[in-house]
């Protein structure tokens, strides 16, 4: 079976196509539509020609999505990030049913049910809407923030160099174990459905940036803000825990912490 995998050129990508090979499968990793250097239209029905499946990582909250600025930290354009992202999304569906592709699994992120109205919220949830409307049976994986985001988070939070986070409590996970799930998905029946994974400690969200910050080279200082906004939305305290059904990983953040690479201090 041929699995593509979809994504705008993160370690997602990288780690979840070695895990579909190591089940056995042949994959393919190409570039998401949207992108500065992305596919044509073309190149992605190509890429696409006689696969089953198709894995969406794009499309991921990030610093990226919107306009850093240092008085007002990350400002987004709700409405333009709503329409990149669906043009982008219906480009992938569209080649997906035309090259006959039987799985469509899309990577999306706890909290969409709740948050949905604002922010990067608001596009994620469109984005899975139509996933659902496209007519190809569908996989929907919901995951809590990895590990390694939380320092994309301070970035999108700093304003005059003080790093802003709501005290919404998270359980954050590996971007492996993420992968990992992802790969099983992709190879089995499509759920029709969500599925949720979480990682198996519960943080409170300023705590976790300033546990990622604490480095020799970093200057800037974490305070918490209730009404601080994440990723443009604003949070209530549960609003990014996962559901009682969610997939509880194993890696802990100590783990992960103890076996990180050492920050780069030569440049």
């Amino acid at each position: 079976m041929k699995v593509v995998v979809v994504d705008g050129g993160g370690l997602m990508g990288v780690e979840t196509a070695l895990w579909i090979r190591d089940h056995g499968h042949e994959v393919a990793l190409v570039q998401a539509p949207g992108g500065p250097h992305a596919p044509t239209c073309d190149e992605i029905a190509e890429a696409l020609r006689g696969s089953s499946v198709v894995v969406d990582l794009a499309h991921q909250p990030s610093a990226d999505i919107g306009t850093l600025s240092e008085d007002h930290g990350l400002v987004v354009d709700e409405a333009a990030l709503v329409d990149a992202w669906a043009r982008s999304t219906g480009e992938l569906l569209r080649a997906g049913a035309a090259a006959g592709v039987r799985h469509h699994v899309c990577l999306s992120v706890v909290g969409v049910d709740r948050i949905g109205g604002e922010g990067v919220f608001r596009a994620l949830r469109n984005r899975e809407a139509m996933v659902r409307r496209a007519g190809i049976p569908y996989s929907i994986l919901r995951a809590t923030q990895t590990f390694d985001a939380a320092e994309d988070i301070a970035t999108a939070a700093t304003e005059d160099w003080i790093v802003w986070v709501p005290p919404a409590e998270v359980r954050p996970v590996s971007l492996t174990d993420v992968a990992t799930l992802l790969a099983h998905t992709a190879v089995t029946r499509p759920l029709n459905g969500v599925r949720e994974i979480a990682g198996p400690e519960q943080f409170r969200l300023d705590a976790f940036v300033r546990t990622a910050l604490m480095t020799e080279a970093e200057y800037r200082q974490v305070r918490t803000d209730a009404l601080s906004p994440f990723y443009g939305a604003r949070l209530r305290p549960l609003d990014l825990l996962p559901g009682p059904d969610a997939f509880i990983a194993r890696t802990t953040y100590r783990e992960w912490f103890a076996g990180r690479p050492a920050p780069d201090t030569t440049s």
